[in-house]
């Protein structure tokens, strides 16, 4: 199969990224698996084959995101998709109950350091990793942003009393969401008239490593919103707000 497309996603050597990188491969997209770490990426392009390719970047890191950005230049020459997955729920290295994870990340409790560390990944790191990659999808073909959301930070939703995850909406990953999706908006509206789309997406409450595997969702359904907007074609929408299938997240 031919791998013609170029694509970008951060955080894929597991999860949703992973899954993701998976299916664009198998639908002839080549790869540049974001990660952290170098040789979990490398693990996670050898289980894909060929058209994935490990790449080397920390969102939170710009030195290591200008080095993703001037590889990507060099080998490549442009980027024709890029997908802003990597994201964290708290910092922690031991699993939290998504019960317990509620009640310490209240606006009256929550740790100052860790929504802070949480906005770094989940929203400056979305900005830092736009900023550099522009330039490239600009040279793309078809270009496209897809930024990797969750319903819990549409405002609208929270804001009424019957929406279930209402409690858990907090300062931390829940705001931080509510963030991003103000930074897609302001990416939309840079980039409308310039040919690059972008899509902003829920992949559903999936069950990974973000919230402990509690999720309801398995992997291969949670990501089936995101590869779909991923492999929209030259016709297909820009800044939608979506979850599976197809339904219109409000804001």
């Amino acid at each position: 199969m031919a791998h013609t497309r170029i694509a970008l996603v951060t955080g894929s050597n597991q999860g949703v990224g992973l899954q993701l990188a998976k299916e664009l491969v198998a639908n002839g997209v080549t790869v540049l698996l974001g990660s952290r770490n170098l040789e979990r990426g490398e693990a996670a392009a050898q289980s894909i084959g060929a058209g994935a390719v490990p790449i080397q970047i920390d969102v939170t890191d710009q030195a290591s995101i200008t080095a993703a950005a001037e590889r990507i230049r060099t080998e490549f020459g442009r980027l024709d998709l890029l997908v802003n997955n990597a994201g964290i729920s708290n910092t922690s290295r031991d699993a939290v109950p998504l019960a317990d994870y509620a009640k310490s990340h209240r606006a009256s409790n929550a740790s100052l350091d860790e929504v802070r560390a949480i906005w770094e990944t989940n929203v400056f790191g979305v900005l830092a990793v736009y900023q550099a990659m522009l330039p490239l999808l600009r040279l793309g073909v078809d270009a496209r942003i897809v930024n990797v959301s969750s319903g819990v930070g549409s405002l609208t939703s929270n804001a009424d009393p019957a929406f279930p995850y209402r409690t858990i909406f907090g300062p931390g990953y829940a705001a931080s969401k509510t963030a991003l999706n103000a930074m897609t908006l302001t990416m939309m509206i840079e980039l409308e008239g310039s040919g690059i789309k972008v899509n902003l997406v829920s992949p559903g409450f999936t069950s990974t490593a973000l919230n402990n595997f509690e999720g309801t969702e398995s992997v291969e359904d949670g990501s089936r919103e995101v590869v779909r907007v991923c492999l929209l074609g030259p016709d297909g929408p820009t800044n939608t707000f979506t979850r599976w299938d197809n339904a219109t997240i409000p804001w």
